[in-house]
């Protein structure tokens, strides 16, 4: 193409240059002898360690008892807690207005990013279609974020228990997990002391995820202010992971993280997978959240670079989009989190006289944490074998905390069907009580 000028597409010039003859032409080409085809080295890094403790438990339900999987971070499930007809009636539109079958920006398209920047907007955080990135689902938010964050070698600081995704794709890429600790005793308010200790030069972010999966905790503003100190303190960029945000139990209040900030720059990620009840939908966003110009121009390049890896997320659902964020009831909304809260309820009130167990009640998300005073089951070893055994005598799934590298709890999705979690909470009890070892006096005797 003589308008190219005899460059490619990337402009590099291509000039052949032949090799000297002096040169043995055998070691031109290495000549593989047999195939050795292998997988990378990213790849055997990745690790999700949900599956790999799943994977390892003998789960075998009791042919007798029907199984109740209260395991599944997914709220469709069951079909007790469909999306509204509006969010369906915008999918169909976009679909038959046959304006968005092809390529959007990879960013996502402006209007939608405007819908997106519209809706979160707010004085103290204001918010441009420019400030939102569209993604594919709110772990690819993630993704992004820790990607344009974070070089191999850095170290995020992420919450414990926590989501384990952020260690899985952290791993992945060369850089190191420093877990903090949630206070379960104070509701898994943060151990700001904790936090503030792992800090090192190599610290490139943290992660702060509110509401929390999977404690189902909600931060209060006051301590949300304190958060921020510690990153500003210390200069840390924070990715707010708020996927569950407004998803909180009626008379509770959902302080997104950004419009407390006077000049900690933020990355909050979001989608319309749990408060819209469309998690295979795959929309999510960053809203990018840079008052003081820390991340400047670099960051949001950044960010459009590293979108373009796999073209943004599905346009049919971005042309819906400032549909299902503007026209959703207010309605719809509030039944879901009604009837999370009346689950809730239901469980804790439960399992808390269960002798062995600590639920602690949740104001926000879709789980509890319960906690297995493990001296009191000799019958098992550590939570695992607890909730592998649950299964096999019960049929009922709740998935062992040591998944969120955090032993001795097991979490309850609290999104099935109200009969359901009453059996489900009938059966723990019946499980426990059979196990139940009260403290024997006898191992001091034998002490003696």
């Amino acid at each position: 193409n003589s308008a190219n000028n005899g460059m490619n597409g990337n402009g590099v010039h291509h000039v052949s240059v032949r090799a000297p003859v002096s040169v043995n032409p055998a070691k031109l080409k290495s000549h593989r002898q047999r195939w050795n085809v292998r997988p990378s080295e990213m790849s055997k890094k990745t690790l999700n360690p949900i599956r790999a403790i799943v994977d390892g438990m003998k789960l075998t339900p009791n042919p007798e008892k029907p199984m109740i999987a209260l395991s599944i971070g997914d709220p469709t499930v069951f079909g007790n807690l469909p999306t509204d007809d509006t969010v369906l009636q915008a999918m169909k539109e976009a679909i038959d207005s046959h304006k968005y079958n092809g390529y959007a920006p990879s960013v996502g398209y402006q209007k939608s990013r405007e819908a997106v920047s519209n809706f979160y907007s707010c004085p103290e955080a204001p918010l441009e279609g420019k400030d939102v990135i569209l993604t594919s689902g709110c772990s690819q938010a993630i993704e992004l974020a820790i990607s344009v964050l974070c070089n191999p070698g850095d170290n995020i600081l992420v919450p414990c228990p926590g989501f384990s995704l952020y260690k899985t794709l952290a791993v992945s890429m060369g850089i190191q997990v420093k877990h903090y600790n949630l206070l379960p005793e104070k509701s898994w308010e943060i151990d700001l002391q904790h936090l503030e200790s792992l800090i090192d030069d190599k610290t490139a972010c943290l992660i702060v995820n509110n509401p929390s999966n999977p404690c189902g905790s909600v931060f209060t503003k006051d301590h949300q202010h304190k958060i921020l100190a510690v990153a500003s303190r210390n200069c840390i960029p924070i990715l707010a992971d708020e996927i569950y945000g407004d998803m909180v139990f009626p008379g509770c209040d959902f302080q997104p993280l950004a419009p407390l900030s006077s000049d900690v720059p933020i990355l909050s990620c979001g989608g319309l997978a749990k408060r819209w009840l469309v998690p295979g939908w795959r929309m999510g966003w960053i809203l990018i959240h840079d008052r003081n110009d820390i991340f400047g121009t670099g960051i949001r390049e950044g960010l459009v670079k590293l979108s373009q890896r796999i073209l943004g997320p599905c346009t049919v659902v971005q042309g819906a989009l400032e549909s299902i964020l503007n026209d959703t009831p207010p309605e719809f909304y509030q039944g879901t989190i009604s009837f999370l809260k009346s689950n809730s309820e239901i469980c804790f009130s439960e399992l808390s006289t269960v002798p062995g167990l600590n639920p602690v009640m949740p104001t926000g998300a879709m789980y509890i944490m319960v906690g297995i005073e493990m001296e009191h089951f000799p019958d098992f070893q550590n939570d695992v074998e607890f909730t592998e055994r649950l299964v096999t005598e019960q049929s009922v799934f709740c998935l062992p905390a040591t998944a969120f590298e955090y032993p001795n709890f097991f979490r309850i999705v609290v999104t099935v069907p109200e009969e359901m979690m009453i059996e489900a909470c009938i059966r723990i009890r019946e499980f426990c009580a059979r196990h139940y070892r009260p403290r024997s006096q006898d191992s001091h005797e034998l002490d003696q």
